[in-house]
């Protein structure tokens, strides 16, 4: 099911959840149509499986980035690193789920958009708990309001993910990584 998932996640990455035809999402996912609303009952089911899939292997990689770090300062760091990486070429041009989900869905599907709201929440509530953890540690000044500079974060995190669709250089993003990283200074 995991690699059916990975395809359908490639369709919706690339066409975005209201392009993505259940034929092509057929097609990439291997499955006859039968087999798909069997297990899925419609597009809505797939791109809501795909969702929860692609959080899920999302997070693992992030908390193995944020692991590596020593301090509170440098899990910040990777964290923002983590979204940066994502945000230029190839994966930058795919873009990202969850802003998708976000931009597809606000309006349109309260389940869904309960979902993206879930997704930045759990964004938030890391940063939040990392600059808590600088914090302690005193590589962050007491002085940084950890609520008020996670919920930036997450805006920079989510708008690198929206730009990156535009064809940023590499350095460009690293650019503003290191700007960003001065709300914890």
């Amino acid at each position: 099911m995991d690699t059916a998932l990975d395809a359908a996640l490639r369709v919706f990455s690339e066409r975005g959840y209201h392009a993505a035809a259940i034929s092509e999402l057929t097609e990439a996912m291997g499955l006859a149509s039968g087999s798909i609303y069997k297990a899925f009952k419609d597009k809505r089911g797939i791109f809501l499986a795909a969702f929860a899939h692609y959080r899920k292997l999302g997070r693992r990689r992030l908390e193995a980035m944020i692991a590596s770090a020593k301090t509170g300062r440098e899990k910040v760091f990777q964290m923002v690193m983590y979204y940066t990486e994502l945000s230029y070429g190839e994966a930058g041009r795919k873009g990202c789920l969850v802003v998708g989900g976000a931009n597809d869905f606000a309006l349109l599907d309260e389940e869904a958009a309960a979902h993206v709201v879930t997704a930045f929440a759990a964004d938030e509530k890391l940063m939040a708990d990392l600059i808590r953890t600088g914090q302690a540690d005193g590589t962050i000044p007491k002085t940084v309001d950890p609520d008020a500079a996670a919920l930036a974060f997450l805006c920079f995190t989510k708008g690198l993910r929206v730009i990156g669709k535009t064809g940023r250089s590499r350095e460009e993003m690293l650019s503003a990584a290191e700007a960003a990283m001065k709300l914890v200074t």
